[in-house]
């Protein structure tokens, strides 16, 4: 507390700041999402630029290029992830479980350029490591159990085994028409997930 009762008016006059760098840090994010998407080497000052911020605004919040395609990264697998939980809540276990298989089909397949800038950053020498698929893998899970527990899938089926049966998604060409084939082989996937299910 500050003794000259100066406490007040300082912490009403940082939130607006906090504020407005949240929103500065979140249209970065944006920005960087469509720009890597496009080009994995999309130059920073470009991102920069079309979100409207300054350099000295842009490297607080991402000190280098390494910093910024991680947290892109892990921005958009969380948003992958948290949309499990939001098709439970509106949709029975076993259409949520194929719902999500198409959300996760389309972070694969259009996002092939930021894959592309993870691999560039994280191959350098002593580069960071690339973050690993925890959120998406508890997320798998989540639909899994649901499933599982009202005899959709058949019993003691992993994430690890659902993330195998679902490889070839990273075969496909996201340059082609991947999305019939993309599903066809989801629809495959949950043919073979509700073999032995005790609800059938």
């Amino acid at each position: 507390m500050n003794p000259r009762g100066g406490s007040v008016s300082r912490s009403n006059k940082d939130a607006p700041l906090r504020s407005d760098a949240q929103r500065n840090r979140e249209r970065i994010l944006r920005v960087a999402m469509v720009e890597l998407t496009l080009r994995a080497d999309a130059p920073l000052s470009v991102i920069a630029k079309k979100a409207g911020v300054g350099q000295g605004t842009f490297y607080r919040n991402f000190p280098h290029r390494e910093a910024l395609v991680l947290e892109v990264y892990r921005y958009e697998m969380q948003q992958v992830a948290e949309a499990a939980c939001e098709l439970l809540e509106t949709r029975p276990p076993e259409r949520a479980l194929r719902e999500w298989m198409d959300r996760l089909a389309r972070f694969a397949l259009t996002k092939a350029g930021l894959a592309d800038a993870i691999r560039l950053v994280t191959s350098a020498p002593n580069g960071p490591a690339r973050p690993g698929p925890t959120p998406v893998m508890e997320a798998a899970a989540t639909l899994l159990r649901a499933c599982e527990e009202i005899g959709a899938i058949r019993p003691g089926v992993s994430p690890d085994d659902f993330f195998l049966a679902i490889a070839g998604l990273w075969q496909i060409d996201p340059h082609e028409d991947w999305e019939p084939r993309a599903g066809r082989l989801l629809d495959f996937v949950m043919d073979g997930l509700r073999v032995g299910a005790p609800g059938r």
